[in-house]
């Protein structure tokens, strides 16, 4: 049975491992300064959010979110990272973790819950498709 909640502390090496498969997939390298500022902010779970999943008692899936204003209306929850083990792909754990973000955002207002997938991820579009609509929007980005 999955089960979803915050992390905890002893989470910490399970919860780096996954991030970082996340990361690899994606091809980015990212600095050590990044997976401990990271984790010291899901701890304080004020700015930003974590949540992992579990099946059999063993962390199986994390997500990263926060809440941003929104011009045109409430606030609105985006969903930046959402990784699971690879063996458990396809067991519900990526579903799972987008149901309790969708939750913990209605309970605090939100009007929507949103996310970017890169157009080639046809594992996760394919979950996605049937979970959430595609907008059609397209991403620019500038790095600094």
């Amino acid at each position: 049975m999955i089960s979803v909640d915050r992390l905890e502390a002893s989470d910490r090496d399970a919860w780096e491992a996954l991030f970082r498969a996340y990361i690899d997939f994606y091809e980015r390298v990212e600095p050590p300064e990044m997976y401990e500022r990271s984790w010291r902010e899901f701890r304080a779970d004020t700015r930003m959010h974590a949540l992992g999943a579990r099946l059999d008692g063993r962390l199986v899936g994390i997500t990263h979110f926060f809440v941003h204003a929104n011009t045109s209306g409430p606030d609105v929850c985006y969903l930046q990272d959402l990784f699971t083990a690879p063996d458990v792909r396809g067991r519900g754990v990526a579903r799972a973790l987008i149901e309790a973000v969708t939750e913990w955002a209605r309970e605090r207002d939100c009007v929507r819950v949103y996310w970017n997938t890169h157009e080639s991820n046809a594992t996760a579009r394919r979950l996605y498709d049937k979970v959430a609509e595609n907008r059609g929007f397209i991403r620019y980005q500038i790095e600094l």
